[in-house]
């Protein structure tokens, strides 16, 4: 892990192609054992997620080379590694459990972020049918302090279709229905990093399974 993190702050220093082709070794190297790492954590989430079959870690990790077509932001590279482990990989709609390092910034998190509208449609209707089932998930004092990143870029009106006055309307304005958990540099470097995510990533378990029973009715999209 400390190679990979020094190449990423380095990266963060030195956002430009040529920089990046006279360190590409130490791209290919760290993004192997990126790869390593998140064959490690598939492996780990199988042997409490049933819903998550043998993956490739290639389709779980995302790439760093940035689409700046239509960006004001012209770097050429991400500074961060992440891989995204669901059934089906990081682009199968599902949801999933995240892996996020970035100088300054780690953390791993669950849930779904930015569903197609079909999808979002269907975990908005089965949290208005299931609701007490949801807010027993995400209600508990143990999951409220440990995930207190929220990734959800809430509507500011109800969406189309549900009552304006329904007690628990916040729940469902959400776009994005993200749940994370910070980490340090030093529980990154800690020999017992993946053991401390597993246990964070069991507890995203039912959650997770909650969403992809909604998105499951219809299909991915």
């Amino acid at each position: 892990m400390n190679e990979i993190l020094q190449f990423l702050k380095d990266l963060d220093l030195n956002n430009q192609r040529d920089w990046f082709e006279a360190n590409r070794g130490r791209y290919e190297k760290t993004r192997k054992d990126f790869l390593e790492l998140t064959a490690t954590f598939i492996d780990e989430i199988r042997k409490f997620d049933e819903e998550v079959p043998l993956l490739q870690p290639k389709d779980c990790m995302f790439r760093i080379f940035r689409d700046v077509r239509f960006s004001n932001d012209k770097r050429p590279f991400k500074t961060n590694y992440g891989s995204y482990i669901a059934r089906g990989g990081r682009k199968s709609g599902f949801a999933g459990y995240y892996l996020h390092v970035q100088p300054g910034e780690y953390f791993v998190s669950g849930g779904v972020y930015m569903p197609s509208p079909e999808n979002l449609a269907s975990i908005r209707q089965e949290i208005y049918y299931h609701t007490m089932e949801y807010l027993g998930l995400i209600g508990t004092k143990s999951f409220e302090t440990t995930f207190d990143q929220h990734y959800f870029d809430p509507l500011k009106t109800a969406p189309k279709g549900f009552p304006k006055d329904w007690e628990y309307i916040g729940l469902i304005r959400n776009r994005s229905y993200g749940f994370g958990k910070s980490l340090t540099e030093a529980e990154l470097l800690d020999e017992k990093f993946v053991e401390k995510c597993q246990s964070l990533y069991r507890m995203l378990q039912p959650l997770n399974h909650f969403f992809n029973r909604a998105i499951s009715e219809n299909g991915p999209v």
